[in-house]
Order: C-alpha cells, then sequence, then structure tokens
C-alpha cells in the first residue's frame, strides 16, 4: 500500500523537519481535492485524479496512486461510470492512517515493545 522506499528517500532527501512540512503540505493539497470529488464531471475528475496520482506517487502512496491512475485510464477509456470514489478515499484514508502509524513506530519505537 506504502513505497517505504520512496518515503525513506524523500525524509533522507529534505530532513525530518522539512519531511513534516512536505507531509502537512502534502495532505492539505489532497484532502482538498478528496472533498470535491464527483463523478458528475469526468473531464474535472479526471484532471483531480492526475493530480492526486502525482500527489500520491511523489509521497510514496502506492496504492492509492496506482488506483488514480486506473480511474483516470477508465475516463480516457469513457468508462468513467466503473470509477467508485468511495473506493478512492478509503484507500488514501487507509494509506494515510498506515503512514501516520509507521512514523510513529519510528519515531517512538518503545511504544511497540509496550
Amino acid at each position: 500500500m506504502l513505497d517505504w522506499d520512496r518515503i525513506n528517500e524523500l525524509r533522507g532527501e529534505v530532513g525530518d523537519a522539512e519531511f513534516q512540512l512536505i507531509l502537512e503540505m502534502f495532505l492539505d493539497e489532497v484532502e482538498g481535492v478528496m472533498m470535491r470529488l464527483s463523478s458528475e464531471d469526468p473531464v474535472r475528475l479526471e484532471t483531480d485524479l492526475h493530480f492526486l496520482k502525482g500527489c500520491a506517487w511523489n509521497l510514496g502512496f502506492s496504492a492509492f496512486g496506482g488506483l488514480c491512475d486506473e480511474g483516470e485510464r477508465q475516463i480516457g477509456e469513457d468508462r468513467s461510470a466503473q470509477i467508485s470514489i468511495a473506493d478512492v478515499m478509503t484507500c488514501y484514508s487507509e494509506s494515510k492512517k498506515m503512514l501516520m502509524q509507521g512514523l510513529d513506530a519510528a519515531l517512538h519505537p518503545l511504544r511497540r515493545a509496550q
């Protein structure tokens, strides 16, 4: 679901403090777009999924990025009715939860032992 190699690579490139800022910006931008996702306008949905895909893959949300990529392709093939926005939202939510748990465990290893 997450590409931990990408996440750790990014953390290593920018440092923990900058990574926190990038993560906060990522979450704000992605959640803003997620709140407006709608199948009512396929052109807008395709644009939104493309944006989300790029954000996801840059931060290591591989499953979420893949789902956005698949949705983008479905729209291009005139199959937008097959896209489940609920699945996109669930995948994002689960990915975010896994990331936060993983980062917390990395920062506080003693909590895992308890």
